[in-house]
């Protein structure tokens, strides 16, 4: 598409971008299309002069202003047609009987010249496809085969006057390539309109968004510190709440520490039901290896002599020495001074807490 020339829109030079886009080049300029307007201008007062220059229709004629051309840059239908036959080119209106008469098909033509209210532009087909180079557009439109007479017809409804371009169109590089090769198109132009409309609202948000940033500026700062600050309070009550969980755990284990340290110190012989003191532990423990130590004479005796039922063993003492059911366990011993030195700890910790 980079290679189809596209006049867009300046002032009111319509006809002459119709023009070019229809030749592909900058073929015509205001200056140029202004001389033949004023050509047309002086052909008209010659014909109304024939009537005498002192009537009525005379003067009126040339306190009227050009019917060619304007100061905003229109041109007429006389002016593009008189600007076409320099280039063996004429215009046919597309609904007209003499066109009716050739039955043509739209899609076999090469170039339509469209007109509504003053404005101009150009259909044209380019190689094997067709394009409106409407100057409104932000750039060349494609048209396919089977939307170009509803195109046509649709332009018709909304009032505008259709002429086909009749004769041979000065070749151009986009026709040349195009015949080799065909295009797509993605998106379909829009109205310039609509695009700067577009990027005049984007100017105006953007240059709003700035005004707010700029009166905002103090506050956003503040309130980016402030967002700080309480980020800040946040983490320290959890440093805070962390402390006072391994304050608390520390106390407990010193607590505990201490208990355990008494209960070593406060090493006062005494009895009870449930507990044994250090010395009966140790007694019951030197009759239990005493009995290991005799089980084991009993069991290796004199070579070849079997072993035989005897007496229960007695201690230096003379007394018996208990049966194993009635004698702890160093394991059951065992058992027994840690649950008295756990037993202590918790009372140690019920004193603490009742303080």
């Amino acid at each position: 598409m980079e290679s189809i020339f596209h006049e867009k829109q300046e002032g009111s030079l319509c006809a002459q971008h119709c023009l070019n886009n229809l030749l592909q080049g900058e073929y015509f300029s205001p200056v140029e299309l202004s001389s033949i307007a004023h050509q047309l201008d002086e052909e008209e007062r010659m014909r109304m002069a024939e009537g005498g220059v002192t009537s009525e229709d005379y003067r009126t004629f040339l306190q009227q202003p050009s019917g060619n051309m304007d100061d905003s840059g229109f041109f007429s239908i006389q002016v593009i047609s008189n600007a076409l036959k320099v280039w063996g080119l004429e215009l046919i209106l597309f609904n007209s009987p003499e066109y009716q008469r050739l039955r043509i098909d739209p899609i076999n033509e090469r170039s339509f010249i469209c007109n509504y209210k003053e404005h101009w532009f150009t259909v044209r087909k380019l190689g094997k496809q067709w394009f409106n180079l409407n100057s409104l557009l932000t750039g060349p439109e494609l048209i396919s085969d089977t939307y170009l007479a509803l195109f046509l017809a649709q332009l018709q409804q909304e009032g505008y006057s259709i002429f086909v371009v009749k004769g041979d169109l000065p070749d151009c590089e986009a026709d040349q390539l195009l015949q080799m090769i065909r295009v797509q198109q993605m998106q379909r132009p829009r109205l310039i309109g609509e695009e700067l409309a577009q990027l005049k609202e984007q100017r105006v948000q953007k240059t709003d968004l700035e005004r707010v940033l700029e009166a905002n500026d103090g506050s956003a700062t503040l309130d980016e510190d402030e967002e700080d600050l309480q980020r800040a309070l946040a983490l320290s009550r959890q440093e805070i709440d962390m402390e006072d969980e391994e304050a608390d755990l520390r106390r407990a284990i010193q607590l505990s520490m201490q208990g355990s340290s008494r209960s070593i110190s406060q090493d006062t012989p005494h009895t009870s039901d449930t507990h044994l003191t250090s010395e009966e532990l140790r007694k019951r423990r030197e009759a239990y290896f005493e009995k290991q130590r005799w089980r084991q004479q009993q069991q290796q005796g004199p070579p070849g002599q079997l072993s035989q039922p005897c007496e229960r063993p007695t201690t230096s003492s003379g007394a018996p020495v208990s049966d194993p059911g009635d004698a702890m366990s160093e394991e059951d011993m065992l058992q027994a001074a840690v649950t008295m030195s756990l037993e202590t700890v918790r009372n140690n910790f019920k004193t603490e807490g009742k303080k």
